[in-house]
């Protein structure tokens, strides 16, 4: 360099990367320069390569200048501490039984400088864990050649995946002996001068402590642990799955956003038949499930054993579930949780609105039902009476199916109910006559029903039609068949209240994830009706958790609740031949009137002819009328 030339930083003008040199096309440095110096190019010939020569040399200078302090510093690493191929396969999780031979080294095939096998090691490590906590995460600027990766001959895919603290000294390691001062490193350390004995010391001491002491395996996701009101998303892959796996054994999750991950994940991996896998993602979410603990914990309860159940089933196992869930015990904790929910307590209000409605001033009403629901009925009754018709008249047909298997539970309490519902009736001034009719849908018919002319027929299919098998159970298609039959009836009205839930024919990681938000709702919300130590929260919850286990944890004839959302029934209902009959804009306003407001957060909203309850933005049932 000439005196009073200005100085250069030796790497403008180079890319680096790797611990090589790439100089850039020298003629587009000289274009550049020359532009930057103003009126280079009109200079004369001879005074241009006189230019030409001086910049290439003192460009050379450089060059040489910077290659000697790198040499400088690797010749003092390697005298201080020098790193072996045992001291480089011991990080990566490997114990070689020969030495690492790099081909085309200049060394005779033996391990090259530190420098260019660190770099080339972190450069394979960096490809074979794409995933890192953002604190770990240390960008370095690297560029590397083709002809680069040639001259190592180290295949990226055959060096075993570091973990995150290895990764991390790999890569101090590189900056240290390539002595990168760029911006990040120096706010970082605040100086770029090269690394000292001690300090290099220190490294290979971590270095070897991390061989003794492997870390634990990076977290699929960093998301943060306190969160605890997320929502599910979308069904995860199977690459995820096998990545969370290896993080749920290392700590026990909390409840959120992580809880819910590992259960969909489990999901997933039942769906796909590796049950190893969602066994080791519910042992790791059942450390933090609590059926007594908050409406989160209590949710994680309930799925952890939704999935449990699917998990090598036996075939008594599988009976007495189906004989639980569709026992006396369970239904009399169905209807409680109906009566101590507002999304259902209100709905089935609702229903009534819609039926005092249709019939409008007839003295003779018919009602025929699926499933009695013996608060529902008391509270018809008093619609009925404060119409203030004389000599109001209410026969009840309560429809039960010799075929399905809720008809024993059902059919044991129907004469209680009955004779508890006249009583009432008669301190209302309303003639009231309740039967029993049992019969298939294909049999059903006005005269097995007792229609009569001049009643006004309503059929009520509040909460049981989810519970009739359809074309992907049966071929027989049950559902169908009754709704056709009951459009034949020629009713007045027909009132559907039904859970706003896809756990029909939906594949089970989207019936899992649906499940996850609909049951976690419905838990949320009992906080403010009931407290957690309530024994009628305790019946009611039992029951939510049978539902659950049967949405998520049968398939086939066994899974009863089949559940749709609301425009799979619209649709249903109109291939039926029934039309919707909206509901009055003030049904909402009705409803709230007789039962009184619902608590904070509770939603109910009529929106496009149907009533939607909901609980924090999450619609529970919706309530319809057709005809």
């Amino acid at each position: 360099m000439e005196p009073g030339a200005p100085w250069r930083d030796p790497r403008q003008g180079y890319a680096y990367g790797l611990g090589s040199a790439i100089q850039l096309p020298l003629q587009q440095q000289q274009r550049s320069d020359a532009v930057a110096a103003g009126g280079v190019l009109k200079r004369s010939l001879g005074e241009l390569e006189r230019w030409q020569h001086q910049q290439q040399h003192q460009v050379a200078m450089q060059q040489e200048l910077y290659l000697r302090a790198v040499r400088q510093r690797t010749a003092a690493a390697v005298a201080v501490s020098p790193l072996t191929s045992a001291h480089i396969a011991a990080v990566l999780g490997g114990t070689p039984t020969h030495s690492l031979v790099l081909p085309g080294s200049s060394f005779g095939g033996a391990l090259a400088s530190p420098s260019s096998t660190l770099s080339s090691l972190t450069t394979a490590s960096r490809s074979a864990v794409p995933l890192m906590q953002p604190q770990l995460q240390r960008q370095v600027p690297l560029v590397t050649s083709s002809l680069q990766t040639q001259t190592l001959g180290v295949s990226r895919a055959s060096v075993p995946s570091a973990t995150s603290s290895e990764l991390f000294i790999l890569q101090e390691l590189e900056k240290r002996l390539l002595g990168d001062d760029d911006e990040p490193v120096a706010a970082m350390s605040g100086t770029g001068s090269a690394v000292t004995n001690s300090e290099w010391e220190q490294t290979i001491q971590q270095l070897t402590s991390i061989t003794a002491a492997p870390s634990p395996g990076l977290p699929a996701t960093a998301t943060p642990k306190n969160n605890t009101n997320a929502v599910m998303t979308g069904s995860p892959s199977n690459s995820s799955s096998s990545t969370a796996s290896s993080s749920a054994s290392c700590s026990p999750p909390t409840p959120g956003t992580a809880s819910r991950q590992l259960l969909s994940e489990a999901a997933v991996a039942i769906a796909d038949g590796n049950l190893e896998t969602a066994v080791t993602h519910l042992a790791a979410i059942k450390r933090v499930a609590n059926q007594h603990g908050d409406a989160e914990q209590r949710l994680i309860a309930m799925m952890v054993a939704a999935l449990y159940s699917r998990i090598a089933p036996s075939a008594s196992a599988q009976a007495q579930h189906v004989a639980e869930f569709c026992g006396a015990e369970q239904r009399a904790g169905s209807q409680l949780l109906h009566d101590i929910s507002p999304c259902f307590r209100l709905a089935l209000h609702a229903a009534n609105v819609a039926i005092v409605e249709a019939v409008g001033d007839h003295r003779a009403v018919h009602l025929v039902d699926f499933d009695v629901s013996a608060p529902q009925h008391a509270a018809l009754i008093q619609y009925l009476a404060d119409r203030r018709v004389p000599g109001t008249s209410l026969k009840v047909t309560a429809v039960t199916d010799p075929t399905s298997p809720f008809t024993q539970s059902l059919t044991a309490t129907l004469p209680t109910v009955g004779e508890r519902l006249k009583k009432l009736a008669e301190r209302a001034g309303i003639e009231y006559r309740f039967e029993v009719v049992s019969c298939r849908a294909a049999e059903l018919d006005a005269s097995k029903l007792g229609c009569e002319p001049g009643e006004a027929l309503a059929v009520n299919l509040a909460l049981a039609l989810s519970h009739v098998p359809d074309e992907s159970v049966s071929p027989a298609n049950p559902r169908d068949e009754l709704l056709r039959r009951v459009r034949a009836l020629g009713p007045q009205v027909v009132t559907l209240v039904e859970q706003e839930l896809n756990t029909n024919t939906a594949p089970l990681a989207a019936r899992f994830s649906d499940a996850c938000s609909h049951y976690g709702a419905i838990l949320d919300s009992l906080d403010t009706t009931l407290g957690r130590e309530s024994a009628d929260r305790a019946r009611a919850e039992s029951a939510l958790a049978k539902k659950a286990a049967n949405a998520v944890g049968r398939e086939g004839p066994d899974r009863l609740e089949r559940c749709e959302v609301f425009g799979k029934w619209r649709a249903r209902f109109g291939m039926a031949g029934f039309r919707l009959v909206a509901l009055g804009a003030g049904i909402a306003d009705q409803v709230v009137a007789r039962v009184g407001p619902a608590p904070p957060g509770f939603t109910v909203k009529a929106e496009n002819g149907v009533l939607r309850l909901g609980w924090m933005g999450r619609v529970v049932t919706v309530v319809s009328s057709w005809r």
